[in-house]
């Protein structure tokens, strides 16, 4: 994986590659949690700080590249969010020790995104928006790029909780995905064809806080009432002007576990290289993800124009 590449994996507990508006989601008996590799469908008031991510990238010889980041992200209306998502990235020495590393901010990422739809008796959210990566605001000795990179996106999650009772176990998984389209505004940069990238990821997640208030109390300790089982996939596929980068698929696969607070977020995974070109060895991401919209309901986690009769609720569906 080019350094670009990796840099966007190592931001991806907000972004895919930058995916900015990270949020928890309600539909019915589901929340879904705010997830560290790919976004999810939510709309929300939330603040991810920090999130540190560390892994070698696929360059030979490789380096580790490490990224502390924040974002935050807005509600503007009930159902439409903005997001800003700023990251600092130190790469190390090539092939390890002994060499001279870099460091800088990365390319400043901002979002919109906006609930199109969600039913709560299928616990099914489905949403759209636009991030963007804003060229040349980053450091060039980190590989920053020096032109903007426009991804349409569309968001969905659905729970399971509408299975039968002979299925009751299965209803605390739910499943959450996303798919976008990398449109750089340079077809060639230093002399290399700049590919479209086919943005995309799913999570698959088992709630233990489901499992006690939605299907049955088995009576375990508080801590792991609080749980969240889940594996997410995290994946760039160039599609187009691919003369120099190829078509190869590259990303991460990333188990772990999340800790749902009523008012924050705790969440640590491990990221597994799906192919040499994506890194090598094992990386991690961990993040402490705070919901506004739980800790200030009144101010700041309130959206600037609400709508006190159909707060949260979507035009096109419930």
């Amino acid at each position: 994986m080019s350094s670009c590449c990796l840099r966007a994996a190592l931001c991806a507990a907000a972004l895919v590659p930058s995916l900015p508006v990270a949020a928890h989601e309600i539909a019915g008996n589901r929340v879904f949690p705010a997830t560290l590799a790919i976004d999810d469908p939510g709309v929300s008031d939330e603040l991810a700080f920090p999130t540190i991510t560390s892994m070698k990238n696929g360059d030979t010889p490789s380096a580790r590249e490490t990224s502390f980041s924040a974002e935050w992200a807005k509600r503007i209306t009930d159902d439409f969010a903005l997001a800003a998502a700023p990251s600092w990235v130190h790469v190390g020495a090539p092939g390890g020790p002994g060499g001279k590393g870099a460091g800088g901010f990365d390319n400043l990422e901002t979002g919109a995104k906006y609930r199109l739809y969600k039913n709560a008796e299928h616990e099914f959210v489905f949403s759209v928006g636009v991030e963007i990566e804003w060229g040349g605001t980053g450091a060039a000795g980190i590989g920053a790029e020096r032109f903007n990179v426009y991804t349409p996106t569309i968001y969905f999650g659905k729970g399971f909780g509408d299975l039968p009772d002979t299925l009751s176990l299965l209803r605390p998984f739910a499943v959450t995905g996303v798919v976008g389209y990398g449109m750089p505004a340079r077809g060639v940069s230093d002399g290399a064809a700049v590919p479209r990238t086919l943005e995309w990821g799913l999570s698959l997640q088992y709630s233990l806080p489901y499992l006690k208030s939605a299907v049955k109390d088995y009576g375990y300790p508080d801590f792991f009432n609080h749980l969240v089982p889940i594996v997410e996939l995290a994946m760039s596929t160039p599609v187009s002007n691919t003369f120099d980068s190829g078509t190869v698929t590259t990303g991460t696969i990333n188990p772990g576990v999340l800790y749902m607070a009523d008012k924050y977020q705790i969440g640590i995974e491990a990221m597994i290289p799906v192919n040499r070109q994506s890194g090598t060895g094992i990386g991690f991401i961990a993040q402490l993800h705070f919901f506004l919209d739980d800790i200030f309901p009144n101010s700041l986690g309130r959206p600037l124009f609400a709508s006190s009769d159909t707060a949260g609720e979507p035009k096109f569906g419930r």
